[in-house]
């Protein structure tokens, strides 16, 4: 039994997800993946299927009818790595934005550094990391992160990453169910409440590659909600 889960979240994923799966269970660590599907109608699911049957109690999937949200699909997945009672749990993207590579590295920052988060981080001391994205979504993306870090004094250089190892503990504490944002602006409220709650968040430089296959899920209404999200957050603060 693995102590850690990697949960991949996938909608129309069928170029990437059996590298993806395989590159993650070629790292000298023994990860568990758990690939949480949104009724993907290119088949990603049934490929998944069938590495079960060559990874059998290291590969899971979840299906879920209908296509529902980045935040929603890490809760579903979240919710099932505290009831398995795995000790970390690390979201990764299934297109290789995030390298495998870097599992270990995440992993480390909280069991040997201290960290009960530890971040994948794209602009660690404003230094910026990111392979193939054109100026205007760098720049948006980046300036994001600032924008974010000055409405909410979150102490991260990329508050948006979406490549983060989390404690279980961490995970238990907040109230996953009273989660309000589903898209870009889930990163951002996730490591907000677990920054209020005073747990130790910690950066790892990464460098991030954008997709070579498939489509990006990105969208204008995903960036609005992030940018008006975040003000509502900081007013509201952390539930009762």
């Amino acid at each position: 039994m693995s102590d850690t889960l990697v949960i991949i979240p996938t909608y129309n994923e069928k170029e990437n997800i059996e590298a993806i799966i395989k590159a993650t269970f070629n790292q000298e660590k023994d990860f568990h993946i758990l690939v949480v599907d949104d009724n993907s109608p290119d088949g990603t699911s049934e490929i998944v299927k069938n590495l079960i049957l060559e990874f059998p109690n290291r590969l899971f999937l979840e299906e879920r009818l209908g296509k529902h949200g980045l935040g929603t699909a890490y809760i579903h997945g979240f919710k099932w790595a505290i009831a398995k009672k795995y000790d970390y749990i690390i979201e990764m993207d299934a297109d290789f934005s995030h390298n495998p590579k870097d599992l270990i590295r995440l992993y480390n920052a909280c069991k040997k550094e201290g960290g009960d988060v530890s971040v994948g981080s794209r602009y660690v001391n404003n230094q910026v990391n990111v392979v193939n994205w054109d100026m205007k979504r760098l720049l948006l993306s980046y300036f994001a992160s600032k924008y974010v870090r000055f409405i909410t004094r979150i102490p991260l250089f990329d508050t948006t990453a979406g490549f983060v190892c989390w404690k279980r503990e961490v995970l238990e504490k907040i109230q996953l169910d009273k989660i309000k944002f589903i898209g870009y602006a889930f990163q951002i409220e996730m490591k907000f409440k677990a920054w209020k709650h005073g747990y130790n968040v910690k950066e790892v430089s990464v460098v991030f590659t954008d997709r070579t296959l498939g489509t990006s899920k990105m969208s204008g209404n995903i960036i609005s909600e992030a940018l008006f999200g975040v003000i509502k957050m900081k007013l509201k603060g952390l539930p009762k």
